[in-house]
Order: structure tokens, then C-alpha cells, then sequence
């Protein structure tokens, strides 16, 4: 019970959520098909309107075996608290359903009778295919995860009619920004860059890190999107932010900060798509799940981690042998590599999309075809609740 009732976030939250989102107008249909006992008697009691399937449904605080033991009424479940007994004697349930269709059946003609609310208003358009050959999208990953790519391919197909236009196009080049529609709604898209770049300055920059330039780059661009209510998608395939002593003294830490603040504190939806990489502050700063996406997608060739098994596993290997040669035991290459296999395989297990999702680190893993319907979707289900938080960065770093 430690686990599940008395903490804040326990059992007895729920029943507080329902109270609350009824007073701010949401509607709560309940449709009571098998058993509802003790708390969960009340979760269908505290919704709006409640139906309950005859003689599969059935609702009381105490089964017929607990009763009976606590004040030794002798009573079937059917009677204590069935269809007939809260749709005509207690008053409890709303409406009696013949069966689980019946049931379905009656909440889409209630659900169909609901009015219109203020809606966040986000611009669409006539929806238009890609230009481009969608199903190419399953071509262009490469088969090694170090490959370079340009993640303009991808993109290309993705949006209406094959149309970007690219913000800061020149600038930051590592991070892609700029507008475009998906299924015909407006959208400002956020992407890794795979391939390596050469900016103005002469720099090599290596695709999938996030360097001080793109994280600006990107920061000033979620503020546009957020002045303009236009919803946000990010396509994640990053190996994190630069490092060495030139990133640092360039102040990677607090242009990173930034853009950190920029998604924290960003209120128009956001989507995440996770297409290859998703490794450690990286995966924060384009809008991992701890970033409140509304929704976030993993392709099958998505990994989710600290950073990629092969380096993860050449850091531990290190410091697990240093630990065994201070004991006094003796690591050669082949032990070594005995260390190195084993956790790699570990750790491969543990960035697949696979064990993500099992542990809702993602909301789904999708078929890359399937991308533009997911998007609209979500963007579709979000323009029913109107934006009523202001947008504001918080205080920065410069």
C-alpha cells in the first residue's frame, strides 16, 4: 500500500483531478462495463454522466464477500450494486446499457450533442502532399548510426508540397529551423542537422551536436513561433552539445541554457519525432518528454540514452578496470574486452525505441510513412483548448 495510497500522487489524486477538471468545464463520460469497487466506485460517480452495462456492470464500495463478513448481509453483486439497482433504485448511474456496444453506441450521441469551445486558432490551409516521393522517407537513414545524412531529405518529405522556408538558413547550420505546413496546419520545425557543415567562420561542425550558434539560432526561433502561435515539431537525431575547451570558453553552457529555457518555457504545442539519435542534453534541448510535448514519436531506428552504447561502454570499461587494477588484479586486452562487450550489450538493450516505449519515455513508435498523420493529429486534438498562458523566457544568460 506505501506504493500506491497515501502519497501525493497516489489513488487519491485521481479523484481530486476529477473534481478539478470538472470545474474547468471538461467533459468526463464514464462507461462502467465490468467491476468498480471501493475507490474506483467513484471515478465513474464523479464524472459528468455515467452508464452502466446490465448484468456485466457493477459499482459498490464492498463486494457481496465483504459485506457479509463486515455485517453478515447475506447478498449477490447484482443486486448490491448492478444496472437495475443504481439506474433505478440509487440513482446512481445515468444510463442502463444492454451490452458493451449499446454502452459505446449511447457516449457517442451524448459526445456528439457537445458545443463549441474557444479554440487556440492555429492556421490551416487546403492540405497538400509532398512533392517529393513519401515513401523514399524509408530510404534515407543510413545503415550506420556515425553516417552522415541531410536531414533536409526527410523534411522535403514530410511537408505540404515539399515547401521550407528555412530560418537563419546560413547560421547555425547544425540545427535546421524555419516554417512549413503538415497536413495543411502552419508549423515552425525544429531538426538536427546530420551532416557535417562549414560555417562562415571556417569551422567544421559535425552533424547531430548542437554547437553555441545553433542553440541561438534555435532559442530565438521558438520565441518567434511562440509570438506567432505557430506549434513547434522537433525531428531529433542528436549526439548532444560540443564539447572541448574552445565550445566552453564560447560559453556552450549558457547558449545550451537558452535553448533549454526557450522549450521549458514555450506554450504552444509541441511534437517531437525521434528519427535516429537521442543522446543526453541533446535529447533535453529539442523537447524530450520531460519537456511536456504534447505528443512524442520514435521511429523504429530511434536510440534514447545518456549517449551511444559504444561510447558508454568505453567510459565504464575504463573506469571498471581501473577499480580491478587498484585491487591488485591483472586487466589485459582480453579482459578488457570481455568488460567492453559485456556492457555495450547491456547498454544496446537498453537505447532501443523498444524499451522506451514499454517505459512511455515515448508515446508511440510509428511507421515513418505514418509521420504527417500523427503531427496533424495532435496538432488537430491541441487547437481545441485555446493558449491562455503568456510566453515568457525567464531571466537568461547572455
Amino acid at each position: 500500500q506505501d506504493e500506491i495510497f497515501p502519497d501525493k500522487e497516489h489513488f487519491g489524486r485521481i479523484f481530486r483531478n476529477n473534481a478539478q477538471m470538472s470545474s474547468m468545464g471538461i467533459t468526463q463520460i464514464a462507461a462502467v462495463m465490468g467491476s468498480c469497487v471501493a475507490g474506483g466506485a467513484y471515478l465513474p460517480i464523479m464524472s459528468d454522466e455515467a452508464l452502466i452495462v446490465d448484468k456485466t456492470g457493477s459499482i459498490f464500495l464492498a463486494g457481496s464477500y465483504l459485506v457479509k463478513a463486515a455485517i453478515g448481509e447475506e447478498i449477490d453483486n447484482e443486486t448490491l450494486g448492478g444496472a437495475t439497482t443504481h439506474c433505478e433504485i440509487s440513482g446512481v448511474t445515468d444510463y442502463k446499457a444492454k451490452d458493451d456496444k449499446d454502452a459505446l453506441d449511447k457516449i457517442k450521441n451524448i459526445v456528439s450533442k457537445i458545443g463549441d469551445f474557444n479554440k487556440a486558432g492555429f492556421n490551416r490551409e487546403k492540405p497538400q502532399k509532398p512533392a517529393l516521393d513519401e515513401k523514399e522517407i524509408y530510404g534515407i537513414l543510413p545503415k550506420a548510426r556515425n553516417e552522415q545524412y541531410e536531414m533536409m531529405d526527410i523534411i522535403n518529405r514530410l511537408v505540404d508540397n515539399s515547401e521550407f522556408e528555412a530560418y537563419k538558413d546560413g547560421y547555425g547550420q547544425t540545427i535546421i529551423t524555419g516554417y512549413a505546413r503538415i497536413d495543411g496546419w502552419a508549423v515552425g520545425i525544429v531538426a538536427n542537422q546530420r551532416k557535417v557543415v562549414k560555417s562562415k567562420k571556417g569551422e567544421m561542425q559535425f552533424g547531430g551536436v548542437i554547437y553555441s550558434d545553433s542553440a541561438d539560432k534555435a532559442t530565438r526561433f521558438i520565441a518567434n513561433c511562440n509570438q506567432k502561435k505557430i506549434p513547434l515539431v522537433f525531428v531529433q537525431d542528436v549526439t548532444g552539445f560540443m564539447v572541448g575547451s574552445k565550445s566552453e570558453q564560447g560559453g556552450i553552457i549558457k547558449d545550451g541554457a537558452k535553448m533549454v529555457n526557450a522549450v521549458s518555457n514555450s506554450v504552444v504545442p509541441k511534437f517531437t519525432v525521434i528519427v535516429g539519435n537521442s543522446y543526453g542534453a541533446g535529447n533535453y534541448a529539442m523537447c524530450g518528454k520531460a519537456y511536456d510535448p504534447r505528443l512524442i514519436f520514435a521511429w523504429p531506428s530511434a536510440e534514447l540514452a545518456v549517449m551511444g552504447g559504444a561510447q558508454a561502454a568505453k567510459v565504464l570499461v575504463q573506469i571498471e578496470a581501473s577499480s580491478l587494477k587498484a585491487k591488485g588484479e591483472i586487466v589485459d586486452e582480453a579482459k578488457e574486452k570481455l568488460i567492453f562487450d559485456k556492457i555495450k550489450a547491456r547498454y544496446d538493450e537498453q537505447v532501443s525505441p523498444y524499451y522506451a516505449a514499454a517505459r512511455l519515455w515515448t508515446d508511440a513508435i510509428i511507421d515513418p510513412l505514418d509521420t504527417r498523420t500523427w503531427i496533424s493529429m495532435g496538432i488537430e486534438a491541441a487547437n481545441h483548448a485555446p493558449i491562455e498562458k503568456k510566453f515568457n523566457l525567464g531571466v537568461i544568460q547572455v
